[in-house]
């Protein structure tokens, strides 16, 4: 038993049709089952119910057992006193609030229907080897309510990556241009670089790339050098030479912190080495001044392509390391690594700007995200394995919110799909 399905049974009411009695023969009569809280506080907030003929509103407290009020410490906490009735599946223990006075406990396990028990554990009865727990039930899913429920799941997915921007915002003094620049930096820096590359924008002041960007040989040996780049003793390239002579007078005019480890290139492709992606950067800031003002404004997804089509320098189109030659080619930014600037940078920061400016613009941001293609990872293969195929990014990026909020968690019940399911499969 779980509490997470005594949630669910008291939230649809799923129990038995017969009259309810409290643990000491009281009758009880739910007339409102209250609202769910997924945050601090009691499990459930104005709830009423009819106690042996008494009307009482309040607060609903749900436990596997009774014991776990005190387990909890509720008998202390004054966020408690309100609980009107304690929801357990088992009896084990009185509880009293912190007045000391009582509080009437519904015993569940002798008023829930074993067809929906069982129906419980089919939806986790799968092989280790499964993908999801209800994938033999997946395709049944009517399309309408998956949709529905991709749509939610991505504005969910943008909420959760709000809390970084809106850090970031609070740490620059409400710097847009500098949490842009913070966030591209994570993203430039993908899955392995990206923590390292964050971390070193956030201690370089914002306003000392201003003062460099419009000398692409100051920018570029800001960021190689800033970034522990520039500390090869053995390379003799004029390039290299060039960037750490400027990068040491930088760093004695801003008073610059040495730089504190290194990025990583083992098990990168060279297309996305640090060095191509920091001069790729270098390159973007160099052509653009007001980069967040002109990305806010855009809503056509050609036009933010438009604003991304930038190359490294010209050193790095026969090089992907300092001093090491290899076969001529532009270093361009491809439309597809594009996409995941706009998906994982443009599109968080223009949801949080707009809730910053108090305005909504949801259905703007799910247009735009619907004309990108989709993402290929294997929580997306294993969706389309289910005759799930995703249509674009947004159900790309929901699939993966499903998979990791949902699915791997064992959240079933917290979800649309599983939610939908159980209530399908019990019949009472």
């Amino acid at each position: 038993m779980r509490e997470d399905l005594l949630h669910f049974i008291w939230k649809h009411h799923k129990l038995q049709r017969k009259q309810l009695v409290t643990s000491t023969h009281l009758s009880v009569k739910i007339e409102n089952s209250g609202t769910l809280n997924r945050f601090s506080g009691p499990d459930f907030f104005n709830a009423v119910v009819e106690i042996d003929g008494q009307r009482w509103a309040g607060n609903i407290e749900i436990h596997l057992k009774s014991s776990d009020w005190y387990a909890h410490h509720h008998e202390t906490d004054s966020n408690y006193n309100n609980v009107i009735l304690h929801v357990v599946w088992e009896d084990d223990v009185e509880i009293f609030r912190k007045d000391g006075s009582k509080i009437p406990t519904l015993e569940l396990k002798d008023y829930v229907p074993l067809e929906l028990l069982n129906s419980y554990q089919n939806l986790f009865n799968n092989p280790k080897s499964s993908f999801i727990n209800c994938e033999k039930d997946f395709k049944t899913v009517d399309d309408f309510l998956l949709e529905n429920w991709l749509d939610r799941l991505y504005i969910e997915r943008l909420e959760q990556k709000s809390s970084l921007i809106f850090e970031l915002l609070k740490t620059s003094k409400n710097d847009w241009e500098s949490v842009l620049f913070a966030m591209l930096m994570k993203n430039f820096g993908s899955k392995v670089n990206g923590a390292f590359f964050l971390e070193r924008a956030k201690l370089l002041n914002f306003p000392i790339v201003r003062k460099t960007r419009n000398s692409l040989n100051q920018l570029e040996s800001l960021l190689f050098g800033y970034f522990g780049l520039l500390e090869n003793e053995d390379c003799r390239d004029v390039y290299y030479l060039q960037l750490k002579k400027e990068y040491k007078y930088l760093s004695k005019k801003f008073e610059l912190s040495p730089a504190i480890g290194k990025p990583e290139f083992f098990g990168l492709r060279p297309s996305n080495f640090p060095t191509v992606r920091l001069s790729q950067l270098a390159n973007l800031y160099g052509k653009h001044e007001n980069l967040f003002a002109a990305l806010m404004e855009m809503d056509k997804l050609e036009d933010i392509y438009a604003i991304f089509e930038t190359e490294a320098s010209s050193y790095w189109d026969n090089h992907f390391t300092f001093g090491k030659v290899s076969k001529k080619s532009k270093k361009k930014l491809s439309n597809s690594f594009i996409d995941l600037l706009i998906i994982n940078t443009i599109i968080p920061i223009k949801f949080c700007y707009a809730k910053h400016l108090g305005k909504d613009w949801n259905e703007d941001l799910i247009s735009l995200i619907s004309q990108i293609k989709k993402e290929e990872n294997s929580i997306v293969t294993g969706f389309k394995n289910l005759g799930s195929k995703a249509k674009n990014a947004l159900q790309s990026q929901a699939k993966i919110q499903l998979y990791n909020n949902y699915c791997s968690k064992n959240k079933c019940l917290q979800c649309s799909l599983g939610g939908h399911l159980l209530n399908r499969n019990t019949y009472f």
